[in-house]
């Protein structure tokens, strides 16, 4: 498969005081157009700054960061919002939605930016709900559902422009492990329905199981690169998603 994002000697140090602190410390990876890519550390090993190197949300200080054969580790404020409208998706541990609007106006945003009509928008952010399991949740506004009705509608707005990639960031970080379970396997579902590249940040080892790649980060390095056997894989996935339904509506 080609590669849909390409780093190459990635190294990010920040300045505190007169110190310098190696965030990343300069590796290579290579993840595959339509792949699942873990990324798993404990706190401080540099997972969250290589997502954001990946992102373009922060500038390395050597290396490069190609996506769909774009470097956007070159690109100027404009240039990176525009390839981050065009390309990207983005699914927060905290949901990032704006408590004034509903969960299909939240949905929809994104499509505003595409020049789309509101009924266009409105009626695909409705069905990107649907396939979340919340359908009903539609006309709901964030402090009227719970934390995973929140997250799905968190991961329908990242799915609803049909991007190249997502970056997902502990997207279930806050959530019990019933509901962990449906969301993840949400998540998988519409990755491979629309072919996407999926990068996923965590630090739990029973999560980065889902995916096809797990990329192990301890001080900045890379000290594991490994694709899982798709038979191992799928039980592994299987063990999480067991008895979790899709119609979770109360979750």
């Amino acid at each position: 498969m080609p590669s849909m994002i390409h780093i190459e000697g990635l190294r990010k140090v920040y300045r505190v005081g007169k110190e310098k602190v190696v965030a990343l410390a300069g590796f290579d990876l290579d993840i595959a157009a339509g792949e699942i890519c873990c990324v798993i550390g404990a706190s401080g090993s540099g997972k969250s700054t290589l997502l954001n190197m990946m992102a373009g949300l922060e500038k390395p200080t050597n290396g490069s960061v190609r996506i769909h054969g774009q470097e956007i580790s070159a690109m100027n404020e404009h240039e990176l919002a525009d390839f981050r409208q065009k390309h990207l998706g983005f699914i927060f541990q905290s949901y990032n939605l704006l408590s004034q609007l509903t969960a299909e106006e939240n949905v929809a945003l994104p499509l505003m930016f595409k020049g789309m009509s509101r009924a266009r928008r409105n009626a695909l952010a409705r069905q990107e709900l649907v396939r979340m399991g919340i359908g009903n949740r539609s006309r709901h506004k964030p402090t009227e559902m719970s934390g995973g009705q929140q997250q799905r509608v968190g991961i329908a707005r990242a799915f609803v422009t049909k991007p190249k990639v997502i970056f997902a960031d502990e997207p279930t970080g806050n959530l019990d492990t019933r509901t962990t379970g449906i969301v993840l396997r949400t998540m998988i579902e519409s990755v491979h329905r629309n072919h996407i590249t999926f990068v996923m940040v965590t630090h739990e080892p029973e999560l980065a199981v889902c995916g096809d790649r797990i990329v192990t980060l301890r001080d900045g390095k890379i000290i594991k690169n490994e694709m899982q056997d798709p038979v191992i894989r799928d039980a592994r996935r299987a063990a999480l998603f067991t008895g979790q339904p899709m119609e979770g509506e109360n979750s």
